[in-house]
C-alpha cells in the first residue's frame, strides 16, 4: 500500500516541475514581449508632448526674441533680451498694467460670486425638499444647452440702459462686466457642488438642529468647510473661464483704460502694426499665464480631491 501513493505521487511532482518551468519561461519572456509590443505607444506620447509644448516653446522665445517682430521670429532665438516686457510696461498707448488688474478684479469678483451663489443654490436643491426641486434642476441642466452667443443683443441693450441709471454698472465698466459674469452663476457648478454636498452626512444637519442652529448657521460654519475641496474647485474653473474670456468683454468694453488682457492683447494682434508688436503680444501672453498656473499650482490637492469625490455621486 505504500509503494501506490509513492509511484503516483512522482507523476504529480514531476507535472508540477513542468508548469512551474513553463511558468517562469513565460515569466521571463513576458516583459521582453511587452516591451516590444508597446514601444509605438510610448513613441507616440513623446511625439504628442512635442507637439503640444512647441506652442508654448515658440512664444518664450519670442517673448525674449530682442527683435520684436513676426518675421524674425525664431524657436531658439540667438540671443535674449527683457527689451519686450520693457516696452510692454511702458508704452502709453497700450496699458498693458491696467489690462491685467481689470482681468484681475474681472475674475476674481465674478468667480468669488458664482462660486457663493452655486453653493447657496446647490446647498437648498441637496439639503431641502420643496415643490419644483426635480423641475429646477432640470431647467438649469436644460439652459446649459443653449449658447450664451443668444444673450449678448440682450446684455448689451440692458446695460446700455442700466449705464443711463448708474454710471457706474453700464457698458465699458469693469463693475458692470462682472455683474454680467454673476448671470452665469447658475449653471454646470450647482450640478458639481451638489454632488459633493450629497457626499456629506444629513446627520450633521440634524445634530446641529438639535443644538438650536439655523439653515444659514449649519452652511455658513459646517457646510462650507467640509466642501471647501470643491468650492476650491468651482473657483479655479470659475477664474479660468472669466479670466480668459474674449467674446463678452470685447463687446462691453471699448476704452482703452477699461479693457481686460484678453481684449488688449488682441488689439495688438491685428491691423496694420500686428508684426512690429508681436514680441510685445507675446510677452502680454506670457505674463497671462502666470496668475492661471500659480493658483493651480497652490490648490492641486484641493482640485483634485473636489472632482473625484463629486464625480462619485
Amino acid at each position: 500500500m505504500s509503494t501506490e501513493p509513492a509511484s503516483l505521487a512522482a507523476p504529480a511532482a514531476t507535472t508540477i516541475r513542468a508548469k512551474t518551468a513553463h511558468g517562469t519561461a513565460t515569466t521571463a519572456q513576458g516583459p521582453r514581449g511587452l516591451g516590444r509590443s508597446v514601444w509605438w505607444r510610448h513613441g507616440l506620447a513623446v511625439v504628442a508632448l512635442i507637439w503640444a509644448l512647441f506652442p508654448i516653446v515658440f512664444l518664450i522665445s519670442a517673448a525674449f526674441n530682442p527683435s520684436g517682430t513676426l518675421n524674425s521670429a525664431e524657436l531658439i532665438p540667438k540671443s535674449f533680451s527683457m527689451s519686450n516686457f520693457d516696452t510692454l510696461f511702458n508704452d502709453p498707448a497700450r496699458p498693458f498694467t491696467t489690462w491685467f488688474k481689470n482681468s484681475l478684479l474681472v475674475a476674481f469678483i465674478g468667480a468669488f460670486g458664482q462660486v457663493f451663489i452655486g453653493a447657496c443654490a446647490a446647498y437648498a436643491f441637496s439639503r431641502m425638499r420643496f415643490k419644483g426641486r426635480r423641475g429646477g434642476l432640470l431647467s438649469l441642466l436644460l439652459l446649459q444647452m443653449f449658447p450664451a452667443l443668444l444673450t449678448f443683443v440682450a446684455l448689451y441693450l440692458m446695460f446700455a440702459k442700466i449705464g443711463d441709471i448708474i454710471p457706474a454698472l453700464g457698458l465699458n465698466t469693469v463693475l458692470g462686466l462682472g455683474l454680467v459674469y454673476l448671470g452665469g452663476a447658475m449653471g454646470a457648478n450647482v450640478w458639481l457642488l451638489k454632488g459633493y454636498f450629497d457626499t456629506v452626512p444629513r446627520e450633521l444637519d440634524e445634530a446641529a438642529k438639535v443644538d438650536g442652529a439655523s439653515h444659514a448657521r449649519i452652511f455658513f460654519t459646517m457646510i462650507l468647510r467640509l466642501t471647501m475641496p470643491i468650492l476650491v474647485t468651482t473657483f479655479m474653473i470659475s477664474f479660468i473661464g472669466l479670466f480668459s474670456e474674449f467674446l463678452l468683454a470685447s463687446i462691453f468694453l471699448q476704452d482703452v483704460s477699461s479693457q481686460t488682457v484678453g481684449v488688449g492683447l488682441y488689439s495688438m494682434s491685428i491691423g496694420n502694426e500686428k508684426n512690429r508688436l508681436f514680441g510685445q503680444f507675446a510677452a502680454g501672453a506670457l505674463l497671462c499665464s502666470i496668475p492661471v498656473v500659480a493658483l493651480y499650482l497652490s490648490v492641486q490637492k484641493q482640485i483634485v480631491g473636489g472632482l473625484t469625490t463629486g464625480s462619485v455621486k
